[in-house]
């Protein structure tokens, strides 16, 4: 399996209203609930009044388009990461999950998936 690095920082944050979150900016997902406005947005997008926020990701994507009927895909990966003492941040769109790590753990766990056989795209 192919995995793509993310060459932004990330910053992870909530927000009061959407109308904080510029919505032309390339890179961003939002997660909305009953309890929430969450951000995953490139560091320098971040909006100005998050009421919460927390610097210093980076992440990388599983390549292709994932069919829905496939299992274990974001397990798998998160339980090599997790064997290895790093925590993750996952997002998933239609087409594929995303999965975002502290910068300082980044280089390990593009290691460690390497070793586990994943193909990582520089």
């Amino acid at each position: 399996m192919r995995l793509r690095k993310i060459i932004y920082d990330l910053t992870v944050c909530k927000v009061k209203s959407q109308k904080d979150i510029n919505m032309d900016k390339e890179f961003y997902f939002i997660g909305k609930t009953d309890e929430e406005l969450s951000l995953v947005c490139i560091t320098e997008d971040t909006p100005l009044n998050t009421t919460e926020r927390d610097d210093g990701w980076k992440g990388f994507r599983i390549e292709g388009v994932l069919d829905f009927s496939l299992i274990g895909i974001l397990s798998k990966i998160s339980g090599i990461l997790a064997e290895n003492s790093i925590g993750i941040f996952a997002v998933s769109t239609f087409n594929t999950d995303y999965i975002l790590v502290k910068k300082e753990n980044f280089e390990k766990a593009l290691r460690v998936l390497e070793e586990a056989g994943y193909y990582i795209e520089k």
